[in-house]
């Protein structure tokens, strides 16, 4: 397995990280014993990096990983980095209820998070989406803290923009920045990565595949479940959809010239941005696992890139990332 440095001041971490929500929430019903097994799967194969939030699911998918650590092979067990984002709030309807950074907060959700995932430290700890009411630079401050008593290892940040992650890393040293990043879904380009290359900052990279949306395997036709997250989201409505699709299908053809999946030309893509960049893949079964990591072996070249920006050019999905209600929240526009 390739490894990437996750920034100056974090670990060393497998090419490709696995992101654990889709096990447990907001992608319609999951299969408890095909998730462990896709961890453990993605585990002998290399991968290390596990990312999860302690909301997903009110605590599910920490346990559910905890549950996949304590049955894997010790070497296995030991190689396991968690990232684990804290700070939204639910209420018992499941409804979102903003956000808290405050520090006893940061250290509260932290004491859950170790004993749900059964370790003795967090390898990468960040707030999922900044507390408008707290500075960042508190909220950092709590976690620099949990570092130094050993229940933490490094400090990473999530969807916040420029001007916050400056602020952040002038505070304490900052290993990555967790943000959504694929071909529909380039914002950052513009000011945040800029801005985490000079500070020595890393991206993990989640949405690579923009929820499936641009994986290959979504149909035109497909019915999502009631609790599936997507059927709220505006790039799976309608007309969106429809546009959305259309890319897809353009970037078939990129990836059939190639002879790979339009997953695999999709992830290599965003491998292909830069050696401070770890794509995290939202596979919930081993075949999409397997699947995912074959764009490991995807070299692409100049005409390959070429091609891609031509069937997907910067800009070219229909419909935000997210509802409205949930942009106002995220450090980039798109």
């Amino acid at each position: 397995m390739q490894t990437r440095p996750l920034g100056s001041t974090g670990p060393q971490v497998s090419a490709l990280g696995l992101g654990c929500m889709g096990m447990s929430a907001l992608y319609g019903d999951a299969d408890r014993a095909e998730s462990i097994a896709t961890i453990h799967a993605a585990l002998e194969a290399g991968v290390t990096l596990l990312d999860t939030g302690d909301f997903y699911a009110m605590g599910h998918n920490e346990l559910l990983i905890g549950e996949a650590l304590r049955s894997a092979p010790a070497a296995r067990r030991e190689q396991a980095l968690t990232s684990v984002k804290f700070g939204a709030l639910r209420d018992p309807d499941g409804v979102w209820a903003g956000y808290d950074g405050r520090p006893a907060a940061v250290k509260n959700f932290a004491a859950y998070s170790l004993r749900r995932l059964g370790v003795d430290h967090i390898d990468v700890y960040r707030i999922a989406r900044a507390d408008t009411d707290v500075p960042i630079e508190e909220t950092v401050g709590a976690i620099a803290e949990l570092v130094e008593a050993g229940h933490v290892r490094h400090i990473g940040l999530s969807e916040v923009g420029a001007g916050t992650i400056r602020r952040a890393a002038a505070t304490a040293p900052i290993s990555d920045l967790q943000i959504e990043y694929s071909l529909i879904s380039r914002g950052i380009e513009d000011e945040v990565l800029p801005t985490t290359r000079e500070l020595g900052i890393g991206i993990t990279a989640y949405g690579v595949l923009s929820r499936g949306l641009i994986s290959g395997h979504f149909t035109r036709d497909r019915q999502l479940a009631a609790n599936d997250f997507r059927g709220m989201s505006p790039r799976f409505q309608g007309d969106n959809l429809q546009h959305n699709l259309d890319l897809v299908d353009a970037l078939r053809k990129v990836a059939e010239q190639k002879g790979v999946s339009v997953a695999q030309i999709a992830i290599a893509w965003v491998l292909s941005r830069g050696e401070d960049i770890v794509p995290l893949v939202g596979a919930r079964r081993r075949d999409r696992l397997t699947e995912a990591l074959g764009a490991l072996d995807v070299t692409l070249g100049a005409d390959d890139l070429a091609a891609i920006e031509e069937a997907v050019p910067d800009g070219a999905a229909a419909g935000d990332r997210y509802p409205q209600a949930q942009m106002a929240h995220l450090g980039t526009e798109r």
